[in-house]
């Protein structure tokens, strides 16, 4: 199959290296002629493990390609796929679909046969209507049809994500497209890869129902880790405990700081708004996000307390002046991905209150430079914690997991370390002589 991709991004990348590793021709369009020179060149835009090596393969195979050039590279296609990107939209938190039309406009202008357009930017419902209603406009007479495929990807595992996905959703009533998303897919059909056909505007929900009640989960045992604090229990045993039972599973019950990222933040503000403009409001997702952006902020208070040693606005007072080692930028581990980050409302928080940051990310601190200018970025979790009042874990990176705790400790002025991701045992940094600081868990008041 001739497949083009329109957007060079995260999706757009990691969909279309994949896709030629199936055996298609795929060319990867994007207007951002840097972009394309870089990848052209063997350079990634974006960090994702295994996709330097992907994209080079399928290049040398002559498989993959990429080019600024979109009408000659939508002439002739079986299928075109739009991966733009779909940001929250300033004032009311509605995805801006601006993007996603310039495309469409641009496809209808370029396609010269019988094709497949395919919205796998993650777009509201009914946006899947207007992109047919665009190309119907422009291009009556050609036949075009209009399907719905989301992606379900995960930053730092989208390659396997891709390639042994939980499911594949294609929204589309047409046999014609049907036939050829099949064609596309047959692969991941072949090693029993559930595929599910439904109607488009079903399609477009799904993907937002799926990361709203993802983040659901993870606010939820967020707050029952705050509850954990209170009453001397240990959350990890109670993620464990309810995380057995099938009905609820263990994934995305980790306590932390937090959720971020590309996704989450905006398709649950996308997801209100939807349910404002259809009249159903969707009440816990709205408490979900209100709950998520009050947390980032309550983990740099919980940071100045710990630093404090104290809870009352006197001793807060005393830790102005102070400096603190923030080990993890990125919303999660395997990736370069900054937006929305717990770690920016944390930093954030620490520099409101007069204390001094410094910073390590094993891949994200070229990103962070552009989101927060003003830190002392190191080069390593020691060199960021030498002379340091307290280290944070923000991210798990796995670097971070095997720490020397001494030596840590012995680089530092201070004995504080907040552990946000519940990553190492208190008695183990305790013994290590840390004052030790984590999410759910701690002794008993009283």
């Amino acid at each position: 199959m001739r497949i083009t991709m329109i957007g060079s991004g995260y999706v757009g990348l990691v969909s279309g290296a994949c896709f030629s590793d199936f055996g298609h021709d795929v060319v990867c369009v994007d207007k951002d002629a840097s972009k394309i020179e870089a990848l052209e060149a063997g350079r990634m835009p974006i960090y994702e493990p295994g996709l330097e090596q992907l994209v080079a393969t399928n290049v040398a195979a002559g498989r993959l390609t990429f080019t600024t050039d979109l009408k000659s590279a939508v002439a002739g296609a079986d299928a075109v796929f739009i991966a733009v990107g779909t940001p929250s939209r300033r004032g009311d938190g509605h995805a801006d679909l601006t993007y996603v039309f310039d495309a469409t406009r641009e496809i209808a202008e370029a396609v010269t046969g019988p094709a497949v357009v395919v919205t796998k930017s993650t777009v509201p419902v009914g946006t899947g209507d207007k992109v047919e209603a665009i190309l119907r406009e422009v291009r009556p007479e050609v036949d075009v049809q209009v399907v719905s495929n989301p992606e379900f990807l995960r930053e730092g595992a989208a390659i396997g994500d891709f390639k042994r996905p939980d499911r594949i959703v294609i929204g589309t009533d047409n046999e014609r497209a049907r036939g050829v998303m099949r064609a596309i897919y047959r692969p991941l059909y072949l090693n029993e890869s559930p595929i599910l056909f439904t109607g488009r505007r079903t399609s477009e929900l799904i993907k937002y129902a799926a990361n709203a009640f993802l983040a659901t989960k993870i606010t939820f045992i967020n707050e029952i880790a705050d509850l954990c604090e209170a009453v001397g229990a240990n959350v990890q045993d109670v993620s464990r405990g309810i995380g057995l039972d099938n009905r609820i599973g263990k994934k995305f019950l980790h306590a932390g700081p937090g959720y971020g990222g590309s996704c989450f933040p905006k398709d649950t503000l996308a997801l209100l708004k939807t349910g404002e403009d259809y009249e159903a409001p969707l009440r816990i997702v709205e408490a979900v996000v209100q709950v998520n952006d009050s947390r980032k902020r309550a983990m740099g208070r919980k940071v100045i307390r710990a630093l404090a040693g104290d809870t009352n606005a006197a001793a807060r007072e005393e830790t102005r002046g102070k400096t603190v080692a923030v080990l993890g930028l990125t919303f999660k581990p395997n990736t370069d991905d900054m937006r929305d980050a717990p770690s920016i409302a944390i930093i954030q928080t620490l520099q409101d209150a007069g204390i001094t940051v410094r910073a390590h990310d094993p891949e994200g601190m070229e990103a962070a430079r552009r989101v927060m200018p003003g830190i002392d970025y190191r080069t390593d979790a020691y060199d960021a914690a030498a002379g340091a009042d307290a280290v944070v874990i923000v991210t798990e990176w796995d670097t971070y997991r095997a720490l020397d705790l001494k030596r840590l400790k012995a680089a530092m002025s201070g004995d504080v370390m907040v552990d946000l991701r519940n990553v190492y045992p208190p008695a183990d940094a305790e013994a290590a002589g840390f004052r030790y600081s984590s999410i759910g868990r701690v002794a008993p008041k009283g």
